[in-house]
């Protein structure tokens, strides 16, 4: 069949119009799939995209977050730290970040106060933290923690010797304080002669007095306490039990006792793997579980501590968070020579615990407090969070996770734990006969017999 040349023009017109035609809609795609997101996820309990809860906190938090992993150059270990911050990414475009090696980058590592390999600093508004593993919990988590917009208020107690919240001496906790103020977190000296305690005093500091504090002074801590106040209490070692600096009746409110002593640790192997010289510097390697211990996968360091002795009590719920390990003691008598144990002079045996949460229901009290429970720390040693020592082990994590404790951030987001019900078949004997004999001997059956059917009408025609 012959075609005209009219013909041809109007089939050139035609395959033209087509292939732009084409060309615009293909183009059209490009443009849509960079200008919108459309992504489902069919992994059972959608274990590729984050939760509802987190996917709620991110549209609460209209300002940039700002996320730097510290990490090693891993290929592999990249791929999945990506994988993990682009389920954020995809939820909020300004979620921005980095994965940096911190031997190339050390200015910046120094500035996000990264010490160590896994760290990750969160920052938004002007607030950072640093936490130690990256999954949805911890770093929703911390992403809730720096979007509280509230200012909290430590209040530290002064007038008798305590460490000083601003200091820069060794034995003070300035560095301490500007972490926290890093998180809305500010610190305050207060002398109780001058006036009572603030109304607003989220959490009381008594930061280990060296001078006793007056009957009056205690009286304005005796009705913090009663009224549901949260409190931080360390108490190095010196101060007899029966006196405390003026602070035994709070030790009798409270149900505990403070060991009499110094806890010392004389294995050998220890001190020389963590490269301590003295044995009443305690090192805390396990942790009991609790709000507070959650994320602590690392040491922390206690300089000259005392042992602290947990009474019965119906009121008070208490957990040891941090304990020395078994071979410890407490030490009746000053340290000299060959430290051995001996409890004919007052040695106590440890384990000891040196840090201890309390915590209590203050549903009878909501005529003084709209707050639900009421949260005390307890600590037989003030030298952990000081600048000398804030930066060995995980000593910072621990005093951060204190404070949190104490204001009542543990409540964190409910994360839903997405299990994958596919991962595993679980097949009895009998399960397993049967699926060996249809593989094995029904489908070769089958298909010798559809071959033989097959050759068999063939040769019939």
């Amino acid at each position: 069949m012959k075609t005209s040349k009219n013909i041809r023009l109007q089939l050139q017109i035609q395959k033209f119009i087509f292939i732009t035609l084409l060309l615009t809609v293909v183009g059209l795609l490009a443009w849509a799939s960079q200008k919108y997101r459309l992504q489902y996820d069919w992994t059972a309990g959608q274990r590729n995209t984050i939760s509802q809860s987190s996917k709620k906190l991110l549209q609460s938090m209209d300002d940039p977050i700002t996320v730097n992993v510290y990490i090693k150059d891993d290929a592999t270990l990249k791929t999945a730290v990506e994988e993990i911050l682009n389920r954020y990414q995809r939820e909020k475009d300004n979620f921005n970040f980095k994965i940096i090696n911190p031997d190339i980058d050390l200015e910046l590592a120094q500035l996000d106060k990264v010490t160590r390999y896994g760290q990750i600093a969160v920052k938004y508004q002007g607030r950072s933290e640093v936490i130690s593993s990256l999954n949805e919990g911890t770093l929703s988590s911390a992403l809730q923690r720096l979007s509280y917009s509230g200012e909290r208020s430590l209040i530290f107690l002064d007038g008798h010797g305590e460490r000083q919240p601003a200091g820069e001496k060794n034995t003070d906790y300035g560095q301490f304080s500007a972490s926290l103020a890093t998180k809305g977190i500010t610190s305050h000296s207060h002398h109780l002669l001058k006036a009572a305690l603030p109304d607003d005093t989220d959490i009381l500091v008594i930061a280990s007095p060296e001078k006793p504090l007056l009957k009056g002074e205690f009286e304005h801590i005796k009705k913090y306490i009663e009224q549901g106040g949260n409190l931080l209490w360390m108490m190095d070692p010196g101060a007899k039990n029966e006196k405390l600096s003026g602070l035994s009746e709070l030790a009798n409110l409270l149900n505990i006792k403070f060991i009499d002593g110094i806890v010392v640790d004389n294995n050998a192997n220890v001190r020389q793997t963590l490269g301590i010289q003295h044995p009443a510097m305690i090192p805390v390697l396990d942790y009991h579980s609790h709000a507070i211990t959650k994320n602590l996968n690392y040491n922390t360091l206690f300089p000259i501590s005392r042992g602290i002795e947990i009474e019965a009590s119906d009121e008070w719920q208490s957990t040891i968070i941090a304990q020395s390990l078994p071979k410890s003691w407490s030490e009746s008598k000053k340290l000299s020579g060959n430290l051995v144990f001996n409890s004919d002079t007052g040695d106590v045996a440890g384990p000891l615990p040196i840090v201890v949460a309390l915590e209590r229901s203050l549903v009878a009290k909501n005529e003084k407090t709209d707050k639900v429970s009421q949260r005390i720390i307890v600590a037989g040693d003030s030298d952990f969070l000081a600048n000398s020592y804030l930066g060995i082990g995980a000593n910072l994590t621990l005093g951060t996770n204190i404070i949190d404790w104490l204001s009542g951030d543990d409540d964190l987001i409910a994360i839903e734990i997405k299990n994958a019900p596919d991962t595993k078949l679980q097949l009895d004997d009998t399960e397993i006969m049967l699926i060996g004999f249809g593989f094995f001997i029904l489908l070769p059956a089958g298909l010798l017999l559809i071959g033989l059917t097959i050759w068999f009408r063939r040769r019939k025609r």
